[in-house]
């Protein structure tokens, strides 16, 4: 099943950090500090020029609705809860 966002909502698929550092210590859940972020999924044309389908961002804590699809958690959220978005350091102006 597929879900289609409507009425100016953005579909995030939360990302979940790292349970082990590159060394490979494990970090448990009570020590990471934790930050709301996803990757937009689908999203209608019209919701925002600063995001795109494909894009990092980070959003509110108590933001949007949430839904499973086939064991997969998401997120359906407004641009308004949106706070940042991830880019690469050409796409930052000087």
């Amino acid at each position: 099943m597929k879900i289609k966002p409507i009425n100016g909502r953005i579909l995030i698929q939360p990302v979940e950090k790292q349970s082990t550092t590159a060394g490979g210590i494990y970090i448990p859940d009570t020590a990471k500090e934790k930050v709301y972020e996803g990757k937009i999924i689908d999203m209608p044309k019209d919701v925002s020029d600063e995001v795109v389908v494909g894009d990092i961002v980070v959003y509110k804590e108590y933001s949007g609705s949430e839904i499973t699809i086939e064991g997969e958690k998401y997120l359906l959220v407004t641009v308004d809860d949106l706070l940042a978005k991830y880019v690469t350091t050409d796409e930052i102006p000087d």
